[in-house]
């Protein structure tokens, strides 16, 4: 069962209701199922929030949890995907040591090889800011790490969106909308 298990995306739309964060992560509890990553903001369609939340598990259990989730009443639609139907970035920033930065140019070629921009600069700490895949915000991170000079690190949440050209929840709504006539 172990190897059966990679990482999936369930993009989540729903009414902007109090308390409905704490019912889609209650599926995932309830299944034994860890949230590697969650996003929330505002979708492109007005009134309804999208979750982005990522998980490891095999296709199965993640289809029961996506249909658990889509159960919910303020939940509008529910989809799970792999890595190669989404477009995916995330965000990461690193807080080094000015002196150690100053005193090692390999440290500066490191975060231009990995295309990362250099946003703060003072007497005590140098922010970096990366954005891509997550592979690639981790891989700044370890070669960062190996000149000892990351003092803080964190890295956002997965955003994503479909590769098809609305949001899947628009084509729902819009079936719905039909229906409702």
């Amino acid at each position: 069962m172990e190897d059966n298990k990679k990482l999936y995306t369930l993009l989540v739309y729903s009414e902007n209701v109090a308390g409905i964060l704490n019912q889609i992560t209650a599926v995932f509890t309830r299944r034994q199922v860890n949230i590697e990553s969650l996003n929330v903001s505002a979708s492109s369609i007005e009134g309804v929030h999208k979750y982005t939340i990522t998980a490891w598990s095999d296709e199965d259990q993640i289809v029961k949890i996506t249909k658990q989730i889509e159960k919910k009443i303020d939940v509008v639609k529910a989809n799970y995907f792999t890595d190669d139907q989404l477009f995916i970035r995330e965000a990461g920033l690193y807080k080094l040591q000015t002196d150690l930065v100053l005193q090692n140019p390999e440290i500066s070629r490191t975060i231009r090889r990995h295309d990362a921009k250099i946003t703060e600069v003072n007497p005590v700490y140098v922010i970096v800011m990366k954005s891509g895949r997550t592979e690639d915000i981790i891989s700044l991170y370890y070669a960062l790490n190996e000149f000892g000079c990351v003092l803080q690190y964190t890295r956002s949440g997965r955003i994503a969106v479909t590769r098809g050209m609305q949001e899947q929840v628009s084509e729902f709504l819009e079936e719905r909308e039909g229906k409702n006539k």
